[in-house]
């Protein structure tokens, strides 16, 4: 895995490393796995990055696993009080 962090507030650690933990269990390469951080006013932007082979499990069906995901990671940075929104990207 590698860490995309781009200097933003520290209070993203804990979505950061929760998108993290769950995108390498979902996926077949897990060492391919990015994430970037991109502050917009009070919102943080995470963009996670997959394997082309990956992207469908982390999408899932109808989007289902992809919005579990950013269910888990808003609450994750809610802990923090931070606001969050991600995105998938190959």
């Amino acid at each position: 895995m590698t860490d995309g962090h781009t200097g933003a507030d520290t209070d993203t650690t804990t979505a950061e490393e929760v998108l993290l933990y769950l995108i390498a269990q979902l996926v077949e390469h897990p060492d391919q796995v990015e994430v970037e951080i991109a502050e917009s006013g009070s919102k943080l932007s995470l963009t996670a990055t997959v394997s082309s082979d990956d992207i469908g499990r982390v999408i899932g069906k109808r989007g289902r696993v992809a919005n579990a995901i950013r269910t888990l990671v808003r609450a994750a940075a809610h802990r923090d009080g931070v606001q969050v929104e991600v995105d998938f990207r190959d």
